[in-house]
């Protein structure tokens, strides 16, 4: 045996709002596209990516701590209205299948 396992560890990423680590799979992909912060939900948009919980406390936890603009490495500060408008949609869609 060579000490691989056959499954496959689940990468892991920081969310840039409330700073704790969680699975890839669970954390929205941002990157930042003419000044303005874009949902990746898919991870195939080109560029930096930075990761978020998809949850408004850590959107409102990054935007307060400028954290999209250091993640990203990008000068100045970010538009987040598409990004805000992604969150709040997905978070109303879980309520609604709770």
């Amino acid at each position: 045996m060579s000490g691989r396992t056959r499954a496959r560890a689940c990468p892991e990423r920081t969310c840039v709002g409330c700073r704790e680590r969680a699975a890839k799979t669970d954390l929205l992909r941002i990157v930042a596209i003419k000044g303005e912060c874009v949902p990746d939900p898919r991870g195939t948009l080109p560029g930096r990516g930075a990761y978020l919980h998809p949850a408004q406390v850590c959107l409102d936890q990054a935007v307060r701590r400028r954290a999209f603009t250091r993640a990203l490495r990008v000068p100045g500060a970010l538009d987040t209205k598409a990004l805000r408008q992604y969150v709040e949609r997905t978070t109303v869609a879980e309520q609604a299948t709770r």
